[in-house]
């Protein structure tokens, strides 16, 4: 590993007096450098789409254009995986910014010079590389919140967190129309979005800090007096890539078992927000300004979505992130269903579907995420949402990119909405699977304990 990215060492404590008052500070100070800094990466993640409908006018298929869009997805899966497990060894307060600032640079080539968006193989190209550096978003978030908020506090904070994906997935199109409005030019779809990133990169680097420890207070389960059952001194050491992954990775089986599930949200989550400006232009004859405005909402929508999920995880679900993913993706494949019958002419309808897909869907997604890392080792976390993000972005993201874009090119949207019903479905079936599992297992502790 780089030496710059290594994480800070630790430093004398602070005496007692200092420490609650410092904590306090530096863990909001921390969190909104790791929210603004997350949603900065969906500046640059889900732009492309947006530009769909020009290249098509280019000469550029859906199928073609799916295919390139498809890159972003299947870099990202791998990085996010493989830069997890670097993560759990970086300061992510180096490791966030240095992949904003990366992936922004790529769009910039994308948006300003030409033969940059003159043939798929280029396209492709620059999309898997934008996604490889959006890999270095997740992880540094993931390992930072696991050190700086205890376990009993961890799911209103990821919640929280989790709604950075929407504040930044949805200021894009925005963007877009800005930059339309200023030079009226479609390439603004790229390079708008990009200087954002840079800006908030160094916004992110002074917010940010690796490790309490490293700012001279305890760990937080000390500060907190909040230590999961089988904590130990040991928790605090840093692993090597091995034992992460053999030890706390490959043989968790539960973490296999959401990480499957993983792969249809997912495919639901983008297979509608990627093709949405393609789909309400040709089929439902909506102009660029409602449409971008439906992308928009679909985005801002997960916000309360996503907050109410965490409420009703802890409050009405007891927990169990199972039996939650199931009642919101119930939901999800009822939305789908009308958003997909409901005849051109009605764009109200179709908005308030967007609207009502986007406030459910991010709650599973949420949920799979904390999930993950409530399941694996403090030291691992950032690799445990990397394994999960490799199934969602290559098994999902990239059947929403490729999969999607050859399915409406050969057969049609109807086709496309019968493979989006079906995925939401199997997700449905999968986290009953997964609810089931941890029911039996908590019966089994409690009988054991009696």
């Amino acid at each position: 590993m780089l030496s710059f990215l290594k994480p800070a060492p630790h430093i004398a404590r602070l005496p007692d007096d200092q420490i609650d008052s410092t904590y306090k500070r530096l863990r909001w100070q921390i969190f909104f450098g790791i929210f603004f800094g997350y949603a900065a990466y969906y500046l640059v993640r889900k732009n492309f789409a947006l530009a769909i409908p020009y290249l098509q006018e280019e000469g550029f298929t859906k199928a073609d254009l799916g295919f390139a869009l498809s890159a972003i997805s299947i870099a990202y899966g791998f990085s996010k995986f493989i830069s997890g497990s670097f993560s759990d060894r970086a300061n992510p307060r180096k490791f966030l910014p240095l992949g904003l600032i990366l992936s922004g640079t790529v769009m910039l080539i994308m948006g300003f010079v030409p033969w940059a968006t003159s043939s798929i193989a280029i396209m492709f190209i620059l999309l898997f590389i934008c996604g490889w550096f959006q890999g270095m978003g997740w992880p540094p978030c993931g390992r930072t919140m696991v050190h700086w908020w205890s376990q009993k506090e961890r799911g209103s904070i990821v919640s929280v967190w989790n709604c950075a994906h929407n504040v930044g997935g949805g200021l894009p199109p925005l963007l877009f129309l800005l930059g339309m409005y200023l030079v009226g030019d479609w390439h603004s779809a790229f390079y708008m979005p990009a200087f954002g990133t840079f800006i908030v990169a160094i916004f992110a680097y002074i917010m940010m800090r690796d490790t309490p420890q490293s700012c001279g207070l305890p760990p937080i389960e000390e500060y907190k007096n909040d230590y999961p059952a089988d904590y130990s001194e040991k928790n605090e050491v840093e692993l090597s890539a091995k034992d992460i992954f053999m030890k706390y990775i490959f043989p968790n089986k539960a973490l296999w078992l959401i990480a499957i599930a993983n792969v249809f949200v997912y495919l639901m989550r983008y297979g509608i927000l990627d093709w949405s400006p393609a789909y309400l232009r040709e089929v439902k004859n909506l102009t660029l300004d409602t449409s971008s405005w439906a992308y928009f909402f679909y985005e801002y929508a997960g916000i309360p979505g996503t907050l109410f999920c965490g409420w009703m995880s802890d409050k009405v679900f007891k927990g169990n992130r199972g039996a939650t993913g199931v009642f919101f993706m119930v939901l999800v494949t009822i939305a789908t269903v009308v958003y997909w019958l409901n005849p051109a002419g009605n764009p109200m309808i179709d908005m308030i579907c967007m609207i009502v897909i986007g406030f459910l869907i991010y709650g599973p997604v949420m949920l799979i995420g904390l999930h993950a890392l409530e399941l694996a080792h403090k030291k691992a976390a950032g690799t445990a949402a990397g394994f999960t993000g490799l199934f969602g972005y290559l098994g999902g993201s990239v059947a929403a990119s490729a999969i999607i874009g050859w399915t409406a090119e050969h057969m049609g949207w109807n086709a496309v909405f019968t493979l989006l019903v079906g995925s939401s479905v199997a997700a449905v079936v999968l986290l009953f699977i997964v609810t089931v599992t941890e029911n039996a297992h908590k019966r089994k502790l409690a009988a054991q304990e009696q």
